[in-house]
């Protein structure tokens, strides 16, 4: 290993102000901000989240109802009628076609 290229590695505590909770770990950052743990003066890193307030750690996430979705969804395109998929709307294609068809022969 090169000497002199490498940040210095080093005991800090971690604080998070979410969930109140610190911790000694180690880390090249370091911080003005110094507090005494266990008679050893250490720079205090702030993180603004971690595994201790994450929702997805804690339980707290969101979750999708994914049945509510389908019922929707089913609600939004079934037909009028009841059968089978789609809104039963002629699209706008469909209507134009309609519209250009000729006259029926009258015999």
């Amino acid at each position: 290993m090169r000497l002199g290229i490498h940040p210095q590695y080093h005991k800090v505590l971690y604080v998070d102000p979410a969930a109140g909770v610190e911790w000694v770990g180690y880390s090249t950052r370091s911080a003005k901000e110094t507090k005494e743990v266990d008679g050893v003066e250490l720079p205090v890193v702030r993180l603004e989240i971690s595994s201790h307030s994450h929702p997805f750690w804690t339980g707290k996430a969101r979750t999708l109802d994914a049945e509510g979705r389908i019922d929707r969804f089913k609600r939004r395109y079934a037909r009028q009628d009841g059968g089978g998929q789609g809104s039963g709307k002629k699209g706008k294609k469909a209507k134009d076609k309609a519209d250009q068809a000729p006259p029926a022969d009258k015999a």
